[in-house]
């Protein structure tokens, strides 16, 4: 289930919107670095600024979700997208899918909002990557037929990994990842299929 062994066409056709949110990732990356696009525009406009979010600049609540601060971020949290998307994205299908992302990333910013100071800067998707891990989560909790008992312990072991992590690096949305898996596993819960 987590094993990529499909080829680059393959993967692209067999998970169109994992591809697709990548693809975002890396283009906005771009936009950021490369000198040729007004790379201090792309970043002060669509990164999340508490203050202007309250302001009514409310796109900032989404945006974040595919922007990032450097490779190894960008790098990372694409890398995580491919690894645990693709089998989320089968079991939903592709409207689901994204769903499900998006809310995860868009409740992960809310409660940013509200519990970051007004001045705090925020972007990534882990956000939306740790609401993957909550739906796999309820999946284990209401729907254990669904996963193999391996596939679980993959997804349980990663995902505390990466919850310990969230308070061990630095520079972390921790906010953002609570709040992302949290809302991830409601909807997992919530969920009928």
């Amino acid at each position: 289930m987590f094993t990529r062994t499909e080829s680059f066409r393959e993967f692209i056709r067999f998970y169109p919107i994992v591809s697709i949110i990548v693809g975002i990732h890396i283009a906005l990356y771009l936009f950021t670095i490369l000198p040729i696009f007004p790379n201090l525009w792309f970043i002060e406009t669509f990164s999340g600024i508490n203050l202007y979010i309250i302001n009514g600049e409310y796109w900032r609540l989404i945006t974040p979700i595919f922007m990032h601060s450097g490779f190894s971020h960008v790098l990372f949290n694409s890398f995580s997208l491919i690894l645990f998307g693709p089998g989320l994205e089968r079991m939903l299908g592709g409207s689901r899918f994204l769903l499900v992302y998006l809310v995860s990333g868009l409740i992960a910013n809310i409660a940013t909002l509200f519990i970051e100071p007004l001045t705090y800067t925020h972007v990534g998707s882990s956000g939306a990557i740790f609401g993957l891990f909550g739906y796999y989560i309820a999946i284990i909790v209401f729907r254990k037929n669904i996963l193999s008992k391996q596939n679980s312990q993959i997804i349980i072991t990663l995902a505390i990994i990466s919850l310990v992590m969230t308070f061990v690096e630095p520079n972390i949305n921790i906010t953002a990842h609570i709040f992302g898996l949290l809302g991830g596993f409601v909807l997992g819960a919530l969920s009928k299929k």
